[in-house]
């Protein structure tokens, strides 16, 4: 079982926390540190300093930190050129020692789009086929060959598909409570499917859409790892629960249905419930980056009681 640490620097958060954060996960023995990738502030929160770009950051991670695997949830395909991407992530790839993981979604946020002038296309899920088949293509082309593509979004002509990244492959993830189209394109392009926000139910529901949409595919469903990203909101008992939803905004109750939250026991206990989806992985998004007492607590009494 593998919890990773999962932030959303958008609400307000410099370089410095966000390192201070990747290397807390590092040395508490998280298996990963992922970010968000989003360009302005949601909810009533002042933002400040103001965003950060998730590559940029994610190279600066990769220099200073020596296990924890670094990712995206997710980089939206709105934001960049995918041969611009491939070269992006497998730069980071080689910076890191070849632990970058790519999660990639069509880009929903219109606001941010707006505020710095980012087209917002109206058809988004074509392009974010095309980019998978483009960012993937340009990986797996040999040295010495080259890759082209012709869809109706994006073309390339005459590719060298240069850089490569450190890994043989990048882990590619795809998320989404789609009932169709998404798990159709996770069964084709997905190492990992992550259910994001959502209960037990509806993990179990959307996992099992994938599952049969990988062996429609002729691939086989466990050939993909599931996973899920949840609030996190630990404490060593409800007074210590009740401060830290106090701080982040949200009401304790809420937060037990939506996300994990209570004490260790109580989470421990929903993480088991979402394991027995077949869940494996969980991203733990924690919204005060100050907090580092909790990300402690998180790793000694729940980490510690995970298979």
């Amino acid at each position: 079982m593998d919890l990773r640490i999962f932030t959303e620097p958008q609400q307000g958060a410099t370089y410095d926390t966000l390192l201070k954060v990747a290397k807390a996960t590092e040395d508490l023995g998280f298996d990963a540190f992922f970010r968000s990738d989003h360009y302005l502030k949601m909810g009533d929160v002042d933002g400040l300093p103001g965003p950060t770009d998730a590559w940029i950051t994610l190279a600066g991670l990769a220099r200073e930190t020596d296990r924890i695997r670094l990712g995206t949830l997710m980089t939206a395909a709105t934001f960049r050129l995918p041969g611009v991407l491939a070269i992006q992530v497998a730069q980071v790839d080689q910076m890191s020692g070849g632990r970058v993981e790519l999660g990639l979604g069509a880009g929903w946020f219109a606001e941010e789009h707006a505020a710095y002038g980012i087209p917002f296309p109206k058809e988004k899920f074509g392009r974010l086929e095309e980019q998978l088949e483009i960012v993937t293509g340009l990986w797996a082309t040999d040295a010495g060959k080259t890759f082209d593509f012709e869809g109706e979004h994006y073309r390339l002509k005459d590719s060298p598909g240069l850089p490569k990244p450190a890994q043989a492959k990048i882990p590619v993830l795809i998320g989404g409570h789609g009932a169709s189209r998404t798990p159709r394109l996770a069964a084709r392009y997905a190492d990992e499917f992550n259910m994001p926000f959502s209960s037990v139910e509806d993990t179990e529901r959307q996992f099992g859409r994938v599952r049969a949409a990988a062996q429609e595919a002729g691939r086989a469903a466990d050939a993909i790892t599931y996973s899920n990203a949840l609030v996190v909101c630990v404490g060593k008992d409800d007074q210590e629960v009740a401060r830290r939803a106090a701080a982040i905004g949200r009401e304790v109750d809420e937060l037990k249905r939506n996300g994990l939250a209570g004490t260790p026991a109580e989470v421990v206990e929903k993480i088991g419930r979402y394991a027995e989806t077949g869940s494996t992985r969980f991203y733990l998004q924690v919204l005060d980056l100050h907090d580092l007492d909790h990300l402690e607590l998180i790793s000694a009494q729940v980490q510690s009681q995970l298979p």
